[in-house]
């Protein structure tokens, strides 16, 4: 599976100016199609999963979800999408050969013989990011659309941050929160010191993973800056838990990289990932 840019049309008279965005997790999926000339999210939706399904589950759902707004009869400029999970690994360019995806994963991820490894250059950064896709849902969304890009959602989350922050030399953790699965990204001086994601289950779950990488990162929990944006509000059990031990705590709501225009306050829930990419 190759990415490139699906092109409808060589006529841009025939074009629609339309990008489909789509975020595929064991843990939920979300949507949006945007209107690349007004900047307007024409359409979104987000689905989450009571338990985590099997990739064939995943799949079924996308399906129902695909169906329900009829999206598999519409054509797009650009189809984008973003796998979610915690299988990747991040390797310095230097390091990195395409021909041995296995090996920067197969000590800290549970690989099966079947899996299609890929693999993205993280933009401002000199890394690449290893992941297992989702090669079901890949091969769906190329029936549907032919040829597509497709990104791991930590490298969308990486490079929408660096774009993000200023140049403040001071670290600022970003956590990025989602239905049982927590993305932490470290900056400081627009450059990466860290990123990791966590499955979770519970608040005490929650707390102690984010304490444990300021922790690694000898990151004083009094004095840093800790944001979180995502699915959590204040008057989240996560949010009061975390703040017994976090002082510098924000809820963070970060704008689309792309001036997207939001309308509707549903649309302020689009997941990151799916604007970012967009």
């Amino acid at each position: 599976m190759t990415k490139k840019r699906k092109n409808n049309s060589t006529d841009i008279s025939d074009t629609n100016f339309k990008k489909l965005s789509i975020q595929v997790s064991l843990n939920g999926l979300s949507f949006c199609v945007a209107d690349t000339v007004s900047h307007q999210v024409l359409l979104s939706d987000t689905i989450i999963f009571q338990e985590e399904l099997n990739p064939e589950e995943l799949l079924s759902h996308l399906i129902g979800l695909f169906k329900k707004h009829e999206l598999e009869e519409k054509s797009f400029d650009e189809v984008i999408l973003i796998h979610r999970n915690t299988l990747f690994g991040l390797v310095p360019k230097p390091l990195f050969d395409p021909n041995t995806l296995t090996d920067y994963l197969k000590f800290n991820t549970k690989l099966f013989s079947n899996d299609a490894l890929a693999f993205d250059e993280v933009e401002h950064e000199d890394m690449v990011n290893v992941y297992v896709p989702y090669t079901n849902v890949n091969n769906y969304i190329y029936d549907l659309f032919g040829e597509f890009n497709f990104f791991h959602d930590g490298t969308i989350i990486i490079s929408a941050l660096l774009n993000t922050v200023g140049n403040s030399d001071l670290p600022i953790c970003f956590v990025h929160v989602t239905n049982k699965q927590m993305d932490i990204c470290v900056v400081a001086n627009k450059k990466l010191l860290l990123y990791n994601s966590f499955s979770y289950e519970t608040k005490e779950d929650f707390v102690y993973y984010l304490l444990f990488v300021l922790e690694q990162l000898e990151l004083d929990a009094a004095n840093v800056t800790v944001k979180l944006f995502g699915a959590i509000e204040e008057d989240d059990d996560r949010y009061t838990l975390c703040i017994n031990y976090i002082a510098n705590m924000v809820i963070f709501i970060p704008s689309s990289q792309h001036n997207l225009q939001l309308g509707q306050p549903s649309e302020n829930r689009i997941d990151f990932t799916v604007l970012n990419s967009l």
